[in-house]
């Protein structure tokens, strides 16, 4: 649901032709590549350390405002996202402001944006939970170990980014 929500603020911002709030995004593209990056290096070496939870545990978990705030969250942080639903829609013609859509297709653009998200990752961690049990918790140590690497590798060629950018 957070990715979802962030992807159909970006699409928004990107549909409605709200020019000023994504030069502003923009313009801001340097803290917020830097917030990121330093959250995925967190996540990162959290992911890479962590011992995978027993049932129980993982019953307990953060919930789900939790879990929806860092998708969220982390979803926002990446400048990337907006400029790529901006590309997508001055491509396509479909801004408002200089294209050719009505607020009520760049609404449903919108709407379509979310859903589309929504379903990938209820696909996504649908699939995962199923496969879930099949995985034992040295097989999950693993996992997470691969995981954080990737995205510790993510974070750094983001930081690395902003540095020689």
């Amino acid at each position: 649901m957070g990715v979802a929500t962030a992807d159909a603020f970006y699409s928004a911002i990107a549909a409605f032709g709200l020019t000023l709030i994504a030069d502003i995004l923009i313009s801001l593209q340097t803290p917020i590549r830097l917030i990121g990056g330093l959250f995925l290096l967190y996540l990162g070496i959290r992911t890479l350390v962590s011992v995978p939870a027993d049932d129980a545990a993982r019953a307990e978990g953060r919930g789900f405002l939790g879990m929806y705030g860092s998708a969220l969250a982390l979803t926002a942080t990446n400048p990337m996202t907006i400029l790529a639903f901006a590309g997508i829609f001055v491509g396509s013609g479909l801004m408002m402001d200089g294209g050719t859509s009505t607020p009520l297709e760049s609404l449903v653009i919108v709407a379509g944006v979310f859903g589309g998200s929504l379903l990938w990752w209820l696909f996504l961690s649908g699939g995962v939970s199923l496969l879930r049990e099949r995985f034992t918790a040295g097989m999950l140590r693993w996992v997470n170990r691969i995981s954080g690497g990737i995205i510790i590798a993510f974070a750094l060629v983001t930081l690395y980014g902003l540095v020689a950018g």
